[in-house]
């Protein structure tokens, strides 16, 4: 198992062909500073090319928290200008984490609040255990989800949820989010992180050009009518049925054996 650090407070943990990306500031609770974010997209963006990584697990370092979102102690400091010059280094960690091209997963407990739960938003699923809380409070602090959650919100648990949810600024507990869809898979406290990495496992035991593929196709078809839907689904499928993975598959089926990936 390889670690590799990014700034001090991302670290990678690679198990096989799963890549654990660890949010690592536990002083602050994970709370995302300028570093921490400039951190986070630089190990996103080296994930993104490694063809190693054929799933993602986001977890947290911190026993209480996965992550309290944007560093409002640093924030405090800022003027305007510095505020303005901050604003695509966070952006860019948040995409960072919702462009990753293989599927991703959240391990998520205790506080996941703002762009914490921005963070959780980005992956594909979300394993959250009994003690998560999730939500985000950005309106009563005199702004609005600024890490995708007015977008990803919406696009989980519809528009009139997203806004009530939003606009309240509540803070929602396990098994409520796990009523509502914020989060997909609730499991027993302290499990959070296994379930999840086993999740990935399973994953990543299928085609990487397949799941890459599938990703691709099920996010540039959302929001889009059927026709268009089916046409994004047609060209993923082209970029796959000609693929040594497609034909590995088809083989290891029909000799009744364990693919072995080519991963082209």
């Amino acid at each position: 198992m390889g670690e590799e650090r990014f700034g001090e407070f991302v670290l990678v943990r690679r198990r096989g062909h799963v890549a654990e990306l660890v949010l690592d500031r536990p002083k602050a609770m994970n709370a995302v500073s300028t570093e921490m974010a400039r951190s986070l997209a630089g190990a996103c963006a080296a994930l993104a090319g490694d063809r190693e990584a054929r799933v993602v697990v986001l977890t947290s370092s911190h026993e209480r928290a996965f992550c309290v979102g944007a560093d409002l102690k640093e924030r405090n400091s800022f003027t305007d200008a510095d505020l303005v010059r901050q604003r695509p280094v966070a952006r860019a960690a948040y995409t960072g984490v919702l462009e990753l091209p293989m599927p991703t997963i959240a391990a998520v407990h205790g506080f996941a609040l703002g762009g914490g739960f921005e963070l959780a938003l980005s992956c594909d699923l979300i394993v959250a255990d009994p003690t998560a809380v999730v939500g985000l409070p950005e309106v009563s602090v005199g702004v609005i989800p600024g890490g995708g959650g007015t977008q990803l919100l919406p696009r989980r648990v519809g528009a009139a949820r997203a806004a009530e949810l939003i606009f309240s600024a509540r803070r929602v507990e396990a098994a409520e989010a796990a009523g509502l869809g914020l989060v997909d898979q609730l499991v027993d406290e302290g499990r959070d992180r296994e379930e999840a990495l086993a999740l990935g496992a399973r994953i990543a035991a299928n085609s990487p050009v397949g799941l890459r593929a599938a990703k691709r196709a099920l996010r540039l078809g959302h929001g889009l009518d059927l026709r268009a839907g089916l046409d994004v689904e047609d060209a993923a499928w082209r970029s796959v049925a000609f693929s040594g993975d497609r034909a590995e598959g088809v083989a290891a089926f029909n000799e009744k054996r364990k693919p072995q990936w080519p991963g082209e």
